[in-house]
C-alpha cells in the first residue's frame, strides 16, 4: 500500500472466530500505518450471525470476490476451514478455542483434533498457513504429529486467557450486574453439537433451579454461540421458559460467557473450551460430559474432566460441588495456556514481521476488562417457600413452585404471579413504586394495598408491602400491621443484605408458630449464605401512608 501503510485482513466464518481475532487486535492499537478490513470466508452454517456480530463492531468489510482477488500484507483467521488458501498474503493462523480437545469426525477426519487437522491446514498437499500463533507447547508438538507438513508453530499463550485474567479485579461489579449478591453462582457450560450439555441434558438448568435453594444458589447458563446461532433467540427463550421464570441467567453470546465465568463461583461444564477458561481462572470444576467420540483423549480438556468430579444427576451437585472445591483445577489448565500474561507482546512481533513494519516503541496496551453482562435475569414471581422455625430463628428454603422438595407454603408477588398463583398464595407482596411519577396520578398507600389484597384473595394470609430493601408493611390475616426492618449482616467491613420477599415469609411462618398478637419481637432470618435480624413493631404511620 502506498505511504508505508499495511493491509490487515481478518478473515471469519463464525461470530466465535471473530471474538477471538477481536482479542488480537489490539496489537495494532495505536498505529496508524495499518489498516483492518473484514471479510467473510463463505461455507459457514453460522454465517448469518458472523455478519451481525461483524455489523456490531462497525468494522469496514470487503466482499469475499474482492478479497480472493487483491494482495493483502496480512491476512489473519482463527478457523482453518474454508479456502483460505485462495486469500493472497502471507497468513497467520490462531485458534478459536482452547487446547484443541474435540474431534469433529463430520468436518474432517476422526479422532483428528479440529484445528489440526490437515484436511484443512493443508491445500492441494501443502501448508496455507504461514504462521501457527498457538497458546502453548503441548499444543505445538500435536500440530506436528498430526500435519508434520505444516510450518512450525510459535507458541505465543492466548490473548482470551489473559483477558479473562485481567478482568478479575471487575468480579465484584460482574455479580452485581446479574444481581447475584451472596448467592453462590453456578455457571452451566455448553459446547455445540450433539454431544454437548444442552443436546444430552436439556433440561439440567431446570432442574437445578427446582433443587438449589434461590436464595442461596445462582445458576447461569454459557451457551456456544453456534448454539445460539442454530438454535435462535425465539426458540430458545421457549425451550428455556421454565428455568428464566425461576432466575435462569443466560448469557448472550458474546463477552458475557467470560464475565460470567470470573463471576461464578463453580462451573459445570461438558467437553468445551470454555470449561479449560474457568479451570485456569482457579474456579472449582464439575464435569457434566458423558462420553463419546468427541472429546481427544489426553487432551487437557480430557484430563482435567478425569480430574474434577462428575455430575451424573442433578441432585448431586452440592456434594459435587463440595469435591471440586478440594481440587486445584489449574493444573490441567497449565497444559493450554503458556506465558500467562504475555500474549499480546509475544505476538505483536510475530505478526509485525509478516507485516514488514518495525513494531512500535510503546508497549502493547492489554486489552480492556470484559463489560460487565446486561442480560438481566428475571426475579421469580412465585415461590414455593420451605420455612422452619425454632424459637426467633427461621430457615428460609425457596423454590420454583413445581419443585419436588417439600415445602411449606406458596409466595407470589402482586400483579406479576397472574391470577393462579395470587388465587392460590398463602402469602402475597408487592414492591412500591421506584419511577418517579409526573402528572396526575393514584396511588395505594401500603396499608390500603395490604388491607384490600387480603379482602381480594381469600387464600392470602399475609399481605407485605416492600418499601426499601431493609423495611416493608406488614399485615398478617387478623392481626394489626407491622413495621419490619431488616439489619444488613455486616461482616469485615462488607454488608451482606437478604432478599426482603424471603424475610416476609420468614415473619409469616414466625407469626405461625404462635407469638402473642401485636408483640414486638426480633428475628433471625437464615436464607443460607446470609442471616439478618428482623425487627417487628406497630406499623409506624410514615410506613402505613406510604405510596406504593
Amino acid at each position: 500500500m502506498a505511504g508505508g501503510q499495511r493491509g490487515v485482513l481478518v478473515a471469519i466464518r463464525s461470530a466465535v472466530a471473530l471474538h477471538r481475532l477481536l482479542d488480537v487486535l489490539p496489537v495494532f492499537d495505536g498505529d496508524d500505518r495499518v489498516r483492518v478490513r473484514f471479510t467473510l470466508v463463505p461455507g459457514s452454517r453460522f454465517d448469518v450471525d458472523a455478519l451481525t456480530a461483524l455489523d456490531r463492531t462497525g468494522a469496514r468489510t470487503m466482499p469475499w470476490q474482492e478479497a480472493i482477488s487483491t494482495r493483502h500484507d496480512l491476512v489473519l483467521t482463527a478457523s482453518p476451514k474454508g479456502d483460505l488458501h485462495l486469500l493472497p498474503g502471507p497468513r497467520a493462523l490462531l485458534p478459536h478455542g482452547a487446547g484443541f480437545g474435540k474431534a469433529l469426525g463430520d468436518e474432517g477426519s476422526a479422532d483428528v483434533p479440529s484445528g489440526l487437522d490437515p484436511v484443512h491446514l493443508l491445500a492441494d498437499g501443502e501448508p496455507w498457513a504461514d504462521l501457527h500463533a498457538l497458546a502453548h507447547e503441548e499444543q505445538a508438538l500435536r500440530l506436528a504429529r498430526h500435519c508434520p507438513e505444516a510450518r512450525p508453530a510459535v507458541v505465543v499463550g492466548d490473548p482470551t486467557a489473559d483477558r479473562l485474567l485481567r478482568s478479575l479485579p471487575a468480579r465484584e461489579q460482574y455479580r452485581a450486574a446479574v444481581g447475584t449478591g451472596p448467592r453462590h453462582l453456578v455457571v452451566l457450560s455448553s459446547t455445540w453439537g450433539p454431544e454437548s450439555l444442552v443436546a444430552r441434558r436439556p433440561g439440567l438448568a431446570a432442574e437445578l433451579l427446582a433443587l438449589l435453594p434461590h436464595d442461596a444458589y445462582q445458576v447461569a447458563l454459557v451457551l456456544h454461540p453456534n448454539a445460539h446461532s442454530r438454535t435462535g433467540g425465539f426458540d430458545l427463550a421457549r425451550w428455556m421458559a421454565p428455568a428464566l421464570r425461576a432466575g435462569l441467567v443466560l448469557a448472550r453470546p458474546h463477552e458475557e460467557w467470560a464475565a460470567l465465568l470470573v463471576a461464578a463461583d463453580a462451573v459445570v461444564t461438558d467437553h468445551g473450551s470454555t470449561g479449560l477458561y474457568a479451570a485456569a481462572l482457579g474456579r472449582p470444576v464439575v464435569g457434566a460430559y458423558d462420553g463419546g467420540r468427541e472429546l481427544v483423549p489426553h487432551s487437557p480438556m480430557a484430563r482435567l474432566l478425569a480430574e474434577t468430579p462428575h455430575l451424573a444427576a442433578a441432585r448431586d451437585l452440592p456434594a459435587a460441588l463440595e469435591a471440586a472445591r478440594a481440587t486445584d483445577p489449574r493444573g490441567p489448565a497449565a497444559h493450554a495456556f503458556a506465558h500467562q500474561g504475555e500474549a499480546l507482546t509475544l505476538l505483536r512481533g510475530h505478526l509485525y514481521r509478516l507485516l514488514g513494519l518495525r513494531p512500535p516503541a510503546t508497549p502493547v496496551v492489554d486489552a480492556p476488562a470484559f463489560p460487565a453482562p446486561t442480560t438481566a435475569p428475571r426475579q421469580p414471581a412465585a415461590l414455593a417457600v420451605r420455612a422452619e422455625v425454632c424459637g426467633d430463628r427461621v430457615t428460609v428454603h425457596r423454590f420454583p413452585p413445581d419443585t419436588p422438595e417439600r415445602v411449606h407454603h406458596l409466595a407470589a408477588e402482586h400483579p406479576t404471579a397472574g391470577p393462579g398463583p395470587l388465587q392460590s398464595a398463602a402469602v402475597v407482596w408487592h414492591h412500591a413504586r421506584t419511577r418517579p411519577l409526573t402528572g396526575h396520578h393514584a396511588a395505594w398507600t401500603a396499608s390500603g394495598w395490604t388491607a384490600s389484597a387480603l379482602d381480594e384473595m381469600p387464600g392470602c394470609r399475609t399481605a407485605a408491602a416492600i418499601l426499601t430493601r431493609d423495611r416493608l408493611l406488614l399485615r398478617p390475616r387478623g392481626r394489626a400491621p407491622l413495621t419490619v426492618t431488616i439489619e444488613p449482616d455486616r461482616e469485615q467491613g462488607r454488608s451482606r443484605h437478604a432478599d426482603p420477599t424471603a424475610v416476609v415469609s420468614a415473619v409469616h411462618a414466625w407469626l405461625a408458630s404462635g407469638p402473642p398478637p401485636g408483640a414486638r419481637g426480633t428475628l433471625l432470618c437464615d436464607t443460607g449464605p446470609v442471616a439478618v435480624r428482623v425487627h417487628l413493631a406497630p406499623a409506624e404511620d410514615r410506613d402505613l401512608d406510604y405510596e406504593v
